[in-house]
Parts: structure tokens; sequence; C-alpha cells
């Protein structure tokens, strides 16, 4: 079980007691990510992330580095479109340690000049790095094409130009309008006791008064675009899919089930179907990402640039068989009894457990356990999985990407005429 708090300014602390773990972990989850960017300062919450490991007014970037490290911890952060996080993980005994480093880089970093700069070539490296993984670039771009100008269609990273143009200023600004109570979760897992812990967190999160920007979002416009971007490389990599749902959509846990039977994993009809039948491709997958007013369901698949045009026909031939057919009992039940094992193994590592309590209290504005998650999961019915292919596979929604060595034009129209949606 967990325990939670609001504090006065906002900020809501989450605790889950695990005694029989040695470790504890820590995350502090804003509601800050890419998503709440202008295209003047498109990269900044990335940046930001990047930038409160360079020091503080008690402590350096080295200091922020060692400290966890030299007791066995791990330190570490993520941007995401929709948030960001900053996390510890430690032995129990070394908790205090952690909460001091994060809550210092949290509320003191310097973010100074010299800093920014140096900063910037980091960035500007890693966006040059990821330009060089067609495999990672082409869930981008695919994002770009589906929604285009939104700030859901851009890079978390930013663009080369963005990121040289972020200055102290621009960055501060951004922080102190989203980096606010009202927008932050501290959610920790672990070896603790919750009502010790919450009373030891809350003189040291609850002090900073709940000022910033109102946050507000505007859905995207979804396009049906398609995307071609000639490159000397070995393969082709693909994307192909559809809108999806938002994260509060009453059919996401048959969404769930319905992207496992299709690509979820090696027993999955597109894995099934693609590699193991026809050795076109190394790597296909499908998967979702759910926001908070839309979503996306994608299919990727790296393969040869003479296959190129066959594996999109058969990424569309099982999807529309699902659509027309929906799954079978069976591959409802093996799907449903494969989450169930992926769930529960997930709440043995004392990670999983936080990001769980961070991620959804932050996102639904409330903890969903385990045991709901199964709950739910147990009631979807093959019904109710065709019903939902029938929404999204639309043929004048779907959308492609590819980048790689492409020989012609993939002219999508045909091929989801012959696929018979």
């Amino acid at each position: 079980m967990y325990q939670k708090v609001q504090l006065p300014n906002g900020l809501r602390l989450v605790v889950e007691e695990v005694p029989y773990f040695h470790s504890v972990a820590i995350g502090i989850w804003v509601r800050a990510g890419s998503r709440n960017e202008t295209p003047a300062i498109r990269g900044v919450s990335h940046f930001l992330e990047h930038l409160l490991f360079k020091g503080t007014t008690r402590r350096t970037a080295k200091q922020i580095a060692q400290e966890l490290e030299a007791v066995g911890g791990v330190l570490n952060a993520f941007t995401t479109k929709e948030y960001t996080c900053f996390y510890a993980k430690v032995l129990a005994e070394h908790l205090p340690l952690a909460v001091d480093v994060l809550a210092d880089m949290f509320f003191n970093s310097l973010m100074d000049e010299k800093d920014i700069e140096k900063e910037k070539r980091v960035v500007l490296e890693e966006i040059r790095m990821y330009d060089d993984s067609p495999d990672e670039l082409v869930h981008d771009l695919f994002a770009r094409a589906v929604w285009q100008d939104h700030p859901l269609g851009w890079s978390i990273l930013g663009s080369y130009e963005s990121v040289a143009s972020l200055d102290r200023e621009k960055i501060i600004g951004y922080y102190r309008d989203h980096y606010t109570p009202g927008n932050t979760v501290v959610a920790i897992a672990g070896k603790v006791r919750a009502d010790k812990v919450i009373a030891y967190l809350s003189p040291i999160f609850g002090g900073r008064p709940n000022q910033g920007a109102a946050m507000s979002y505007h859905p995207p416009v979804p396009h049906a675009a398609v995307e071609l971007t000639p490159r000397e490389t070995e393969q082709v990599q693909l994307c192909l899919g559809t809108p999806g749902l938002a994260q509060d959509d009453s059919l996401i846990y048959a969404l769930q089930i319905l992207n496992n039977v299709a690509g979820g994993g090696l027993s999955s009809r597109l894995f099934q179907e693609i590699r193991e039948e026809r050795g076109l491709a190394y790597s296909v997958y499908s998967y979702h990402s759910t926001y908070h007013d839309s979503g996306l369901f994608t299919v990727y698949a790296g393969t040869g640039p003479d296959s190129v045009k066959e594996v999109v026909r058969l990424i569309l031939r099982e999807l529309a068989k699902i659509k027309k057919e929906g799954i079978t009992r069976e591959e409802l039940r093996r799907s449903q009894e494969q989450m169930r094992g992926s769930l529960l193994l997930g709440m043995e590592n004392v990670s999983n457990r936080m990001s769980r309590l961070g991620k959804t209290e932050l996102c639904y504005g409330r903890v969903i356990t385990t045991e709901e998650m199964l709950e739910q999961l147990s009631r979807v019915t093959p019904e109710e999985v065709q019903y939902l292919a029938e929404r999204l596979f639309l043929p004048e929604k779907f959308a492609l990407t590819a980048i790689g060595p492409l020989k012609e034009e993939i002219d999508l129209a045909t091929l989801l005429d012959g696929a018979a949606f």
C-alpha cells in the first residue's frame, strides 16, 4: 500500500513501503516536457534536465556525480514530451543523502552562463548522435509527420538552431513557470516508513510558493502523411501507424491487448509473420504512445531496400485481419497472462514501483495500482479489441515515414487498398 499527502503549496508526496527490499528509489516528477515549449525555446525541457546536474550553491557538478556513486547509488534523469523526472536509487540507509542531493539540484541550481554554453555543446553533440541513428530518428520523423507543427510533433532534444539560441533568461523563465509545486510529485518506494518519510520531506518540499504559468494543452490535429527521407544506409527504417488513444480513454487497456497481439513481443503476429516466417526484418514491433489528449499507435520495422513495400504490405495485412476478424480467445488469454507476468515481475524492482507511483499520480491525478491494472486487463474482451481496431485502423488515418536507401516511391494508398481495410 501507499500513502499520499498533498502539501499546502500543492506539491504531492506519494510513498510506498516495501519492507523486504534493501533499497529505496525516489523521483521528483515535474509536469514539464517538450509539449510545454514554444518554437523559440524548443529543447529547453531537456536542456534544463541536463543543467540541473551542473552545480548548485552547495555542490559542484563533480560532487553531484560523486556523492551517490560513492555509496553505490544511482542518480539520473529523463525528459519526455509531457514530463521530466529526476531520480535516485540507494540503499535505504542513504535515503537522506539522496533526498539532499536531489532537492539541492532541484531548488539551488546555479544555471551559470559558462555551464549553459558548455552544455549547449554537449546537447548539440547529442542531437548529432541521434541524427546518426536512423533507427531512433525515424520515430521522431513519424511523430512530426502525423502532428506536424504541434509541440507533440517536435523532438524532445530540440533543433540545432533552437538549442543554440537558448540563454539564461529563457531557461530561468521556463524553470520559474513550470517547476512549481503544483506541477510536481515526489514519489518514493522501498524500505521506508511512510509516515516518517512524509514528515521528513514535508518541510523540504513544502516551503516554496506555488507560483508559475497556468498550464493548458490544445490537442493536436493528426495528418495522414507519407514522408520518405533518402539516406545512404544499409537498411530502411520505417514507422507506420495511426492516431491512438488519450491516456484516460476507456479502451486504453483493450489497446494494450491489441498492441501486444499485433507486435508486442516474440509471439506477436507481426514478429512471427515478418521475421520468423519470411525473414524480412531483424526488428519489427508495435507500440502505443499515450498523452493527455491524444496518442499514436506505431509499427516499426527495419528492412532491406528491396523489401520495403513487402514489409509495409504485410503490416497492413495483419492490422486489417485484426480489424475484420478480431483476435482469438487464446491470443487474448496469452496476452493477459504475458502482461500480468510483466506487471508482477516489475513489482520486484523498486525503481519500477516508484515510477508507477510518480507517473500515474502526475499524469492521472491519482495512483493507479498494479491490482487495478490487472483487474482492468482481465475485463478486456475480444469484441472490445476488434471494436477498437475498427475505430483506429481507418485507411484515411494511416501515416508512414521511412529513412534509408529508398529505391522507389511507396504508394501507401494503393497498399491500403490491397489490404482491404
